[in-house]
């Protein structure tokens, strides 16, 4: 999407959104796909307080198929299908993402039949990657050519492939990625980097898409975007007097010294590694119709099948981890539980100890963090030997809705502490968790993570949380998953994939039900904490629901 990640006390969006990946030609909707917005709309609307006499609010579920799989507001386009797992049992991923190349000469319409086939495609987790945003930084001489139409763009020297590569490798991989912004009126890198994630297709596009054999080898399809000269030319003058702010004079001489001979000399010879040449561009409909059929049929070969019973008894009679922290059960402790466990505590009660816990649970957490001695100045100008955190700074990151009612206890321990937030929920047809929504704080990765979610019962969301944390280069052994009640079998599951990841919380129960439903369990957590219906089938799950 296009912002760098917000920080962390910025406004948040509504869920049910979106997820990876804004490229630098992306459509209005279908391609915003991963990324932080600084302008994003408040969640508080989600969860307005539920008044005296007032009627329980219904819970918010996934969308059916029937209906649109994307929503538009004054400001974004978000997302209401999500994208399912791309990895495996182990935490690994299981199949690369779909990778099309898009070739062509300058002009030809590449952009567009991106669009046509992501609009064909009808899937949300697209990423859109422009060659565009990978030209080399100029050198001082380098600025004054081009300023004065006297420096090849044209040319395969003029890009920084390295970075291209790099860059496509770690988005197969399912990765986050951070992509520079070109200024096309200065001829220079902006100084802010933009931040996509990795999806289910990518479709990378360029003039010399297809002009390096390693950049080929990572690209499942390759398309060459074949357009008439004269209708190119036409095309490159509007582009660029209109909104790149150059001459006519300056285009033509351009087109005439450098990008006419480049077509001749570097792209067009690579028409022949293409597997599809689409003359006239997106006039030729056919030719798009094909292609989406045929990237169908591979996103299914590549679809990940979880199999959650197989899950629930991997892990039968094992001993639990030595990663797992429970809170010590002392008489308070256990009080507490009885409250909230009760079927008849009124929701104020519910609310009142249930935050009791969380701050317990916080404060147990944070002497997992790593310390290291100081010494200060008492006020009597004495010095004192102690402890300080060691690290760089803590983010907190909640899976919504329930991990949000965690936020405030993480923020009454940890001053100026930055909060991300991730929307998973279980396709009801599938069974699957899938990701909707990511928003995480800038450089990440430096931080302790403490993740955040009120109950785990098959592990499948916490799984697919950290497997998000992962993909944005945040070490494993720094991110701690805090929990109020935890099963054992989500306990195994996550322990399992992410043998590194310290788990907390403050209960674990033995028995997950048929329908995954902790046993005894707490009930639906975010339905009697917000006040909201729960579905007829009586679900512990969050949201219709996640998968613990």
């Amino acid at each position: 999407m296009a912002a760098p990640p917000a920080s962390a006390d910025a406004p948040r969006p509504a869920p049910p959104p979106l997820a990876a990946g804004d490229g630098p030609d992306r459509p209005e909707g279908k391609t915003e796909t991963t990324c932080e917005d600084r302008n994003a709309e408040s969640l508080d609307r989600l969860l307005p307080p539920v008044g005296a006499g007032r009627s329980p609010r219904k819970r918010t579920t996934s969308q059916c198929k029937s209906e649109p799989p994307l929503l538009r507001t004054s400001k974004r386009t978000i997302y209401t299908a999500g994208r399912p797992p791309w990895y495996n049992e182990h935490g690994t991923q299981s199949k690369e993402a779909f990778a099309i190349g898009l070739g062509g000469g300058s002009a030809s319409g590449k952009t567009t039949v991106a669009r046509m086939i992501i609009e064909a495609l009808d899937v949300p987790w697209v990423v859109l990657l422009s060659m565009d945003s990978f030209y080399k930084v100029l050198t001082r001489q380098q600025q004054e050519q081009a300023a004065h139409n006297n420096f090849n763009f044209d040319h395969p020297d003029a890009f920084d492939f390295d970075l291209i590569i790099s860059t496509l490798k770690k988005l197969k991989q399912g990765k986050s990625v951070k992509v520079p912004i070109y200024d096309f009126t200065t001829h220079s890198r902006k100084k802010d980097w933009k931040t996509l994630y990795g999806a289910n297709v990518i479709i990378f596009e360029g003039i010399m898409a297809f002009a390096d054999k390693t950049l080929l080898e990572l690209l499942d399809m390759k398309i060459f975007v074949d357009t008439d000269s004269d209708i190119r030319l036409v095309r490159r003058l509007r582009r660029d007097i209109s909104e790149r702010g150059r001459d006519i004079e300056g285009v033509i001489k351009q087109y005439n010294k450098f990008v006419k001979p480049a077509f001749d000399q570097y792209i067009q010879p690579t028409m022949r590694v293409a597997d599809i040449v689409v003359p006239r561009g997106s006039g030729n409909t056919v030719a798009i119709d094909l292609i989406v059929q045929h990237v169908h049929s591979q996103l299914e070969e590549r679809k990940l099948r979880w199999d959650l019973a197989a899950l629930a008894s991997a892990h039968q009679c094992h001993p639990l981890p030595r990663t797992l922290s429970v809170l010590k059960s002392t008489p308070q402790v256990r009080g507490m539980h009885t409250i909230i466990r009760d079927r008849e505590t009124s929701r104020d009660e519910f609310i009142f100890y249930s935050k009791r816990l969380m701050r317990l649970l916080i404060e147990h957490a944070l002497s997992f963090l790593p310390f290291q001695d100081c010494v200060v100045q008492t006020p009597q100008g004495q010095d004192y030997a102690g402890k300080c955190y060691a690290g760089k700074q803590i983010t907190g990151v909640s899976i919504l809705r329930a991990g949000e009612t965690m936020e405030p206890a993480l923020r009454a321990v940890c001053k100026d502490v930055r909060i991300g937030t991730i929307l998973i929920q279980t396709n009801q047809q599938t069974g699957e968790p899938e990701l909707h929504y990511l928003r995480l704080p800038k450089d990440i990765s430096d931080d302790h993570v403490i993740l955040m979610d009120c109950t785990v019962s098959t592990g499948a969301a916490a799984m697919m949380a950290v497997r998000v944390l992962l993909d944005h280069d945040v070490p494993e052994d720094k991110i701690f998953l805090l929990s109020l009640l935890m099963a054992e079998m989500g306990v195994h599951s996550v322990a399992y994939a992410f043998p590194r990841v310290r788990i907390i919380t403050t209960a674990v129960d033995k028995r997950v039900n048929d329908l995954f439903r902790i046993i005894p369990g707490i009930g639906n957590f975010g339905d009697r904490y917000f006040g909201t219906d729960a579905v007829p089938d009586g679900s512990d799950d969050e949201e219709g629901g996640s998968t613990g």
